[in-house]
Formats: C-alpha cells, sequence, structure tokens
C-alpha cells in the first residue's frame, strides 16, 4: 500500500473532483463507461489519463484510523463498442482495536468492487505505487492474472513483473480462479427466512479451499442493503471475508459503518463448514456499537 494525499490532482478541478465523486457513490462505488466517455472527452485527457487521475477521488474513501495511510486503487474490466471502461473504484478500510490482517487493501476493494458488480473480467488496475505482497498474492488468484496491466505512476506493466515466481490456485490442484464466474446450487436451511439475494450472493462466492459458501448483507435504517461474499486465496491469508466485502461496498457508496447508519448483520454460511462467524464478530467489535449479527444456515440445493 502506498500514502496518497486525498486532493483533486492533474487536470481535475475542485468542482470537478466533486461532481465525479458524488457520482461514484450514486453508483455504489463505480464510474460507468458512459460517464468516464464524458469526463475523458470534456477534460481532453484519454481514459488512461482519466484513470490515473482519479485516484486520489478513490483514495477519499479510504477508512484509516490506524495508519492514517489513504490508499486509492481503479479496476477496469472490458471496454464497451466506443472503446470505454466501467471504473470500479477501491480503498483501503481499517479496523481499529483488531487484527492488522483485518485490513482490506485498496487493491482488494477494487476487485472485489468488480466482482460483486458482474465485471467478467479485469484487465487493467490502476494504484498509487507498487502494491504490497498481499494484495500481488490476492490478485495472483484472478482467472485473467496472467494478462493482467498495472497502471503505476501512468506506466503500464505486466502482473507478472511484480509477481516473477507465483504461488497460486495450479499449486493446490484447484483448476477454477477468482471471477471464474461458476455458480453453486445452495437453498436456506430455514426456507421460511426470506432473503433470496443474500443466498445469491453466496452462490456466487469463491471457495474453491474449504467449500463454505458465505456471503453478507448489511441492513441500513433507511432501507438500503449492501452485500459481500467469500474469496479465498492459495495463500489462505489474503482471503477477503464476505462482511469485510459487504463494509467496503457500504464505504463506497459514501455511507458510513456507524450506529445512525447501520440496523442490523447478516451473514449465511453453509452448514457444517462455517469457518467466517469469528472473523464476524471481529470486525464488528472494531466499532464503537453493538449491532445484531444474524446468522443464516445455508445447504446444497441440488
Amino acid at each position: 500500500m502506498c500514502k496518497e494525499q486525498i486532493t483533486s490532482e492533474s487536470f481535475l478541478s475542485e468542482q470537478q473532483f466533486s461532481e465525479i465523486l458524488s457520482q461514484v457513490k450514486a453508483n455504489k462505488g463505480v464510474l460507468c463507461a458512459d460517464q468516464v466517455a464524458h469526463w475523458a472527452v470534456q477534460l481532453y485527457g484519454s481514459q488512461d489519463e482519466l484513470m490515473e487521475a482519479l485516484l486520489p477521488v478513490a483514495a477519499s474513501f479510504s477508512r484509516a484510523p490506524i495508519s492514517q495511510f489513504n490508499v486509492g486503487a481503479i479496476a477496469v474490466g472490458d471496454a464497451n463498442e466506443e472503446g470505454y471502461c466501467d471504473f470500479y473504484f477501491g480503498a483501503n478500510l481499517e479496523f481499529p482495536s483488531q487484527a492488522l490482517s483485518l485490513v482490506v487493501h485498496a487493491e482488494q476493494a477494487a476487485i472485489n468492487n468488480a466482482w460483486l458488480n458482474g465485471a467478467r473480467k479485469i484487465t487493467k488496475l490502476a494504484i498509487t505505487d507498487a502494491p504490497c505482497g498481499y494484495c500481488r498474492q490476492f490478485m495472483n488468484e484472478l482467472a485473467d492474472a496472467e494478462t493482467l496491466i498495472i497502471s503505476l505512476n501512468g506506466e503500464h506493466h505486466a502482473f507478472s513483473e511484480f509477481l516473477p515466481m507465483p504461488f497460486g490456485p495450479k499449486e493446490l490442484d484447484n483448476p477454477t480462479a477468482l471471477m471464474s464466474h461458476q455458480r453453486a446450487n445452495l437453498a436456506l436451511d430455514d426456507a421460511s427466512f426470506k432473503v433470496s439475494q443474500l443466498v445469491q450472493h453466496a452462490e456466487h462466492s469463491y471457495v474453491p479451499y474449504t467449500d463454505n459458501f458465505a456471503s453478507s448483507m448489511i441492513v441500513c435504517h433507511d432501507g438500503s442493503k449492501f452485500y459481500g461474499r467469500y474469496a479465498e486465496n492459495a495463500a489462505y491469508s489474503p482471503s477477503l471475508s464476505p462482511l469485510q466485502s459487504a463494509i467496503s461496498q457500504l464505504i463506497l457508496a459514501g455511507k458510513d459503518f456507524n450506529q445512525a447508519t447501520i440496523k442490523a448483520v447478516y451473514l449465511a454460511q453453509m452448514k457444517g463448514q462455517e469457518n467466517q462467524t469469528g472473523v464476524a464478530k471481529a470486525v464488528l467489535d472494531s466499532y464503537d456499537f453493538s449491532v445484531p449479527l444474524h446468522l443464516v444456515a445455508l445447504k446444497s440445493g441440488v
């Protein structure tokens, strides 16, 4: 991770910075391809130049009470017919009074954002400085890691330059990968519990090492809901828990995880395979208020 001053830079005025930030929040962490095209044309820069200029916007979502070290990243998927791409924003997220290993890194947040929003692949990831080893390992789990381009200080690099001797899914005889778009068939253990989207996100979770298909849902007082999925990693430690995934999405929508906003949290896991309850409780304990945690059991839908 790297430090990034949260301010408008390059060819962004304060008004442009504010307007783009509002658009990203409204789209829950995404600047849509048509908006990317609008700003690239209006600011007389290419799509890549716009992406670099928007990194401070991404960093403005950072919540870093421990390090005071604000990080931003932007993931890019496939281009549309006009050649423009959706921009998926991400920022680091820290949890006070808990293990540092619970931190969500900016690169993780951007990839998670793209994954949850249905991106088919990630072709490029723009970051503010060289990614740490933890992030490199997380990126190596991607289905398209071999062709991923890292944009760093305006220069493009093959991901293999950052991880020349990788350890990944293949070393654990795992034929799948993150964002390989496989889906499980799951059902609620208690059919009277009506949370279909929570089940759908669990079906899309990436859990080749434990088979604990898991997801999380955050319910806000205003009725809005935010979802997260469990994403495992061949190195185990860089795995992203479903609640961390959901909180990151809530932050990218411009909300804060506080008592005035949060009504309840739900965690769905495979019955008999549960391994995320402790992590969820640790994350919630890092906040200065209590929020109900509802545990939901899942089973095979076959």
